[in-house]
């Protein structure tokens, strides 16, 4: 009888640390969505490679990630069906040239594969293929972070560098949610530079909420001065 409850208890534990390893991993577990955007420039500076011999000057998708509070980067690489471009309407495809170029090696269609391979694929339970692609363009296409910053008189310098709030605020004013910036700290210059803007969503990924910063990596440091290049 004593074994037999050992046995029981062993696996109880057993399965208690696979259900852990498994929300840790994120196979398909996932709490909200990660809709991130790039500035190109700063891209292309960053990673000293560029499709073209001048960025493109306006936000761009750089994907849409179904994320975990306890660890944002998860889930990655789930179980799931292959990218095939024919999934994806003509229509879209062309969308997708404006919204989700590859700014840095110009094959879209990489981007795009390599874009579901490592995050579409832990959302399919709730988006199939097209509706993962379909949404993301809608998402993009809701606001245009370029204009919005572009009318607080927020645009590209060499020189002008802005607080957090001054960056975060107008976005947060037009869409309603709090937003979070990512930079990327360019060594030669030992300047912060704004490099992505994220909009935070649902389960579903249809309703936008606020994001936290407490959770998200790699946040611009609110101390810092930002360069918007």
């Amino acid at each position: 009888m004593g074994m037999l409850k050992s046995s029981f208890a062993f696996l109880v534990l057993a399965f208690a640390f696979f259900l852990c390893f498994i929300m840790s991993t994120g196979d398909g577990f996932y709490d909200y969505f990660q809709f991130v955007q790039q500035w190109p420039p700063t891209t292309c500076r960053i990673r000293k490679k560029c499709s073209k011999p001048r960025p493109l000057q306006n936000f761009t998708i750089h994907g849409l990630w179904p994320s975990n509070y306890s660890n944002p980067t998860m889930p990655s690489k789930c179980l799931g069906s292959q990218f095939k471009k024919e999934n994806l309407s003509p229509k879209l495809l062309l969308k997708l040239k404006r919204s989700w170029p590859n700014v840095e090696g110009g094959n879209d269609t990489r981007f795009w594969e390599g874009g579901w391979k490592k995050h579409g694929t832990c959302s399919e339970q709730t988006l199939t293929q097209m509706q993962y692609f379909q949404r993301s363009h809608e998402m993009w296409n809701s606001f245009n972070i370029t204009e919005i910053l572009k009318n607080a008189s927020i645009v590209p310098s060499a020189t002008t560098k802005w607080k957090y709030s001054d960056i975060a605020t107008p976005i947060k004013t037009a869409t309603k949610r709090t937003p979070l910036l990512r930079c990327k700290r360019d060594p030669a210059t030992n300047t912060e530079l704004l490099h992505e803007v994220v909009f935070c969503y649902g389960y579903n990924a249809i309703k936008q909420i606020d994001c936290n910063r407490s959770y998200p990596t790699a946040g611009c440091n609110n101390q810092v001065d930002i360069l918007f290049p």
